[in-house]
């Protein structure tokens, strides 16, 4: 698999919570895929010495820590890096090697050969879960229908993506909860997306965070979303298809 080129620079965004167990593995499988990259890891005040590793990291690699303290959310922590990103090129990813570190050069150059938006797919031919138990794949599959009326990406709700900085002037987000792609994708509406197959993985260690507050966090967004994107203007889903 090609690496990204040395003319686009890239950054990595990883949002972290109690992940000291995984980000080591993971920023070193990174930096070795995508050598010319920045690792920017934003930590939401982690209890398990998950920012005292990435400082050490940071000592000999390109990887930024940003900690913050009182606020608390993927989608925000994603929104944060973004804005810490010092390339318009920035891709995002879990931190607990679900996603693989070696697909970021596919989503890398999609986006450079003319994608809006490249997402890391586990719902389009050649992707895959490994893992996960039948009731979280129907609940992640119940979750993806209720997601399809308001785009067209067959994996709406996947946490691995590249995009440019540039798609999001201008748009006014609403993030709560963890899927951040589905408001990006809503809300910024990118003329171009391309799924790259990915092979999902259930987390190498520690504890999932997705839990009951989460999945009423998700029902709300997508209430939201359908509210102001489907019912307040119904123009726009016409113009979608």
């Amino acid at each position: 698999m090609k690496s990204p080129s040395p003319g686009a620079p890239v950054t990595i965004v990883i949002p972290t919570l109690n992940e000291a167990a995984t980000i080591e593995n993971l920023v070193r499988r990174v930096l070795a895929t995508c050598p010319g990259a920045e690792v920017v890891v934003v930590d939401d005040a982690s209890g398990d010495g998950t920012a005292d590793r990435v400082r050490a990291l940071g000592r000999t690699r390109p990887v930024r820590l940003v900690e913050r303290r009182g606020e608390q959310g993927l989608s925000t922590a994603v929104l944060r890096g973004l804005a810490e990103a010092r390339t318009d090129l920035v891709v995002v990813m879990d931190a607990d090697l679900s996603h693989p570190p070696e697909a970021v050069p596919a989503l890398v150059r999609a986006v450079e050969e003319g994608a809006d938006m490249a997402v890391g797919s586990r719902y389009v031919p050649g992707g895959a879960l490994d893992g996960w138990p039948f009731l979280r794949r129907l609940a992640s599959a119940a979750g993806t229908l209720l997601a399809r009326p308001l785009v067209r990406v067959r994996d709406p709700l996947a946490g691995f993506f590249c995009l440019r900085k540039g798609l999001l002037e201008g748009i006014e987000l609403r993030p709560r909860g963890f899927k951040i792609l589905l408001e990006i994708l809503a809300r910024a509406r990118p003329r171009k997306v391309v799924e790259i197959p990915i092979r999902f993985v259930d987390r190498a260690a520690g504890q999932s965070k997705f839990g009951p507050r989460e999945r009423r966090e998700f029902l709300r967004q997508v209430w939201a979303l359908y509210r102001d994107l489907l019912w307040k203007s119904p123009r726009w889903a016409l113009r979608r298809h």
